[in-house]
């Protein structure tokens, strides 16, 4: 069973090349004006600013994750972007897209 399949965050994945080789139904549904699951196979670069590209070849040099909210199309969506790693190596990136409420409750936990 394939629980990312149908799970309510877009989950995108890449490897070390940044070609795309997993994307959920979501991320499909989310990317679908850019091609949605035609984007497997195809390099996320083109996709993205020179910031953007930066930033993804420090994920996968560093493996510091990328964290950072954005809103959208009247969404408010946190992005988090960590580096895969198999074997203690990183092979890729996975991006976890998930939509929150505009007004989110914050607990401090002790």
């Amino acid at each position: 069973m394939d629980w990312s399949k149908n799970f309510s965050a877009a989950i995108t994945i890449c490897n070390k090349e940044g070609i795309i080789t997993y994307m959920n139904d979501l991320a499909a549904e989310t990317f679908s004006n850019d091609g949605g699951y035609n984007l497997i196979g195809k390099n996320l670069s083109g996709c993205h600013s020179k910031n953007s590209n930066d930033k993804i070849k420090e994920i996968l040099k560093t493996g510091i994750p990328n964290v950072y909210s954005i809103e959208k199309n009247g969404k408010k969506k946190i992005i988090y972007q960590a580096p895969q790693i198999e074997n203690k190596e990183i092979i890729g990136i996975v991006e976890l897209s998930i939509e929150i409420p505009f007004d989110m409750p914050h607990h401090i936990r002790s």
